[in-house]
């Protein structure tokens, strides 16, 4: 990992291996990434399960399918935030999108 702003400093992490029993240890930068990551992490995961993006010639395509994908789960996110009673998946969320969008299209 190359970093500009990170030293060569190892951190320990203040657990043990469980198979050699040694304290785990990291570079300071990898633990500043995994600390501040982890929600960039995991949109590119669920971006990745019901993905818009299709096989096209155009790269322009490609760039405003991949758009509207993180626009579709940023609506996710602030809908799920806002709505705390209601569990609603990113599956059931999308279709709920998708139907509004034909209804409207339809009237």
């Amino acid at each position: 990992m190359i970093s500009m702003i990170h030293d060569a400093t190892i951190v320990n992490k203040g657990r043990k291996d469980t198979k050699t029993n040694i304290d785990v240890r990291k570079p300071h930068a990898v633990v500043q990434y995994n600390k501040f990551m982890k929600g960039t992490d995991r949109a590119d995961q669920y971006l990745s399960f019901y993905s818009v993006l299709r096989k096209t010639v155009k790269w322009s395509k490609k760039v405003v399918l991949y758009l509207l994908n993180c626009a579709l789960f940023n609506a996710f996110f602030v809908y799920r935030t806002l709505n705390t009673k209601k569990k609603v998946k990113y599956k059931n969320f999308l279709h709920k999108v998708g139907r509004s969008r034909i209804s409207e299209v339809q009237n």
